[in-house]
């Protein structure tokens, strides 16, 4: 899976939109057709356009259709309105998964389609695959390198992320990485996960999570883990948070929480969003 350099993100990223109601296509800076779909706050006050949106990004095989995504974005509209969408591979969107390389692109469509919609602050909550995707979107696109003001993000929430590239270490992620890189795997992927996956090998290899941390700051992150996740072991969200500025990061370990979207109970979600809308008002000053 193919990658140009990671400095070719700083081009623009705002997107080309053909919409239907609140159902979006969105053209991603390298050509490919992005469905998403735009959950105003639930707030009657709120106006249209007005204040925060949350940008959320699915794990590998989720998409803006599955019910854990779209109960994860009812939790959040409840404080602000909500951007999903189906990464490159995925649900109904074009492409091909590069499973967190080209899906940077992907989600910067989808916060440039929330600047364009006029809301003055925008998070991003990745999930999984998506959090590391959130990751290095913030690092490439704001933080201490500056950026594109269509493209950045203004808070940054990764949940289940994996600090480091080709983790084998759990019997689920080497499952995963048989379905990602064996002829066999993709075409299992294809038909019973619905997820279409690239099969070239990166090349470059990107940037990878806990070496885009540090560059996030002064934006504020949130890492969320849980100490069941069945994919990834506790090392790696104390891997991320120790290389993120401690005056800009919160790190929350979740007792009996397990992986993503799919695991994540209301509670926890509720608070995640609690934590987007304070970093919100304390942007705006409130």
């Amino acid at each position: 899976m193919t990658s140009g350099p990671e400095a070719d993100f700083a081009r623009s990223c705002v997107p080309s939109i053909t919409s239907s109601g609140r159902r979006t296509s969105l053209l991603t800076e390298d050509g490919v057709r992005i469905d998403a779909a735009y959950t105003p706050r639930r707030a009657p006050s709120a106006a249209p356009g007005d204040g925060l949106a949350v940008v959320l990004a699915h794990g590998f095989t989720g998409a803006l259709e599955r019910p854990a995504l779209r109960r994860a974005a009812e939790v959040f509209a409840q404080r602000a309105a909500v951007i999903t969408f189906s990464f490159r591979g995925h649900g109904r969107s074009g492409g091909r998964s590069t499973v967190g390389d080209r899906e940077v692109l992907d989600l910067a469509a989808a916060v440039g389609w929330a600047r364009a919609l006029g809301h003055r602050r925008v998070a991003t909550v990745g999930f999984s695959m998506g959090g590391s995707v959130v990751l290095r979107h913030a690092a490439l696109s704001g933080g201490a390198r500056g950026g594109r003001t269509d493209a950045r993000t203004d808070m940054v929430v990764s949940v289940s992320a994996p600090a480091r590239w080709f983790y084998r270490g759990t019997a689920s992620m080497r499952r995963l990485h048989w379905v990602v890189t064996r002829p066999a795997g993709r075409l299992v992927s294809r038909l019973g996960l619905r997820t279409r996956i690239h099969p070239e090998d990166w090349d470059p290899v990107p940037l990878s999570p806990v070496a885009a941390v540090p560059r996030i700051a002064p934006t504020p992150l949130l890492i969320v883990h849980g100490d069941r996740d069945p994919y990834f072991p506790l090392d790696h969200p104390r891997m991320l948070a120790a290389a993120a500025d401690p005056a800009t990061s919160d790190l929350w370990l979740e007792r009996g929480f397990g992986h993503a979207e799919n695991a994540a109970p209301e509670a926890l979600l509720t608070r995640i969003a609690a934590w987007t809308a304070e970093r919100a008002a304390e942007a705006d000053g409130n």
